[in-house]
């Protein structure tokens, strides 16, 4: 058997489009990406140096303004689909066409999840960033819509099929972003919790941010009793107020292109404080 020119892809690449294009067509209030775009705007604000050249990739260039703040960059607005956003670059995430050292300045966020070829898509980002550039990153990680997940399998049973792509963890995020080559790396993340009164409505909101089920391969049909037995199961969770708690887990990353002037971390080990010293009690006065 002959090997694979190219591997199978995880995501239908025309799927994720569509997806996406829906949700501009929309014009929901996402809360998820102003969420987003509310935490990579404080990240940002830290960051004294001034950027020039700005490449906004996703739904969040519909942030660009708030997350830039009063920085005077040229944005370049770069989305897999048509949007609203006047200069739109039309691209995937992967396979991204600018040259190197085009920017100063790389944004992404609520596309990396899903990208098919993540390692690449970052080693790309760090190639177009001009040295010293910086990258701000964004990802849902593993633990997001856990609730809707269990709802699911429950009501499919023993014929349970995935609905919802697997999901990075934090650690392997940060492995990923050393990889790819950026200095100083950087990866935290947050838990955002929503109380929902139906399981409805947080489908309502998957969709309004575009992030819904974009695997590759054949979508089965669940039949019409599906949405009954989700009820039924989404009955037995729901607290005395009748909601149910959803979870969406961010991934923030950051990381510089590699510069000579660059500050370097510390050697292991020319730390003057122990660690055991550092977490040891402290004395009350």
């Amino acid at each position: 058997m002959q090997p694979l020119d190219h591997p199978p892809e995880i995501f239908d690449r025309n799927r994720r489009r569509v997806l996406r294009e829906r949700a501009v067509a929309q014009r929901s209030d996402a809360f998820l990406w102003q969420h987003v775009a509310d935490e990579l705007s404080e990240r940002l604000a830290i960051v004294t140096r001034r950027f020039d050249r700005a490449l906004v990739i996703g739904p969040l260039a519909a942030h660009a303004d708030h997350i830039l703040g009063n920085r005077k960059s040229e944005v370049t607005p770069c989305c897999i689909g048509r949007t609203e956003q006047p200069g739109t670059i039309i691209a995937d995430e992967d396979r991204l066409p600018f040259a190197e050292g085009s920017f100063d300045l790389v944004i992404s966020g609520g596309v990396l999840d899903s990208v098919n070829d993540l390692p690449g898509s970052l080693v790309q980002i760090r190639r177009i960033l001009q040295p010293d550039g910086l990258f701000l990153g964004h990802m849902f990680g593993a633990g997001s819509l856990f609730t809707l997940k269990a709802l699911l399998m429950a009501a499919e049973g023993d014929r349970a099929s995935p609905h919802i792509h697997p999901q990075i963890d934090l650690r392997n995020a940060a492995d990923l972003m050393q990889r790819a080559g950026f200095a100083l790396p950087v990866a935290d993340g947050d838990i955002m919790a929503v109380r929902y009164g139906d399981w409805r409505s947080i489908v309502s909101d998957i969709r309004a941010a575009g992030i819904g089920n974009a695997l590759a391969g054949s979508t089965r049909y669940l039949g019409k009793t599906m949405p009954n037995r989700i009820d039924e199961e989404w009955s037995r969770l729901v607290d005395i107020e009748g909601r149910v708690e959803e979870h969406f887990a961010h991934i923030f990353l950051s990381g510089w292109a590699p510069a000579p002037n660059q500050p370097r971390p510390a050697r292991r080990g020319s730390g003057e404080l122990s660690l055991a010293s550092a977490l040891g009690p402290k004395s009350k006065s």
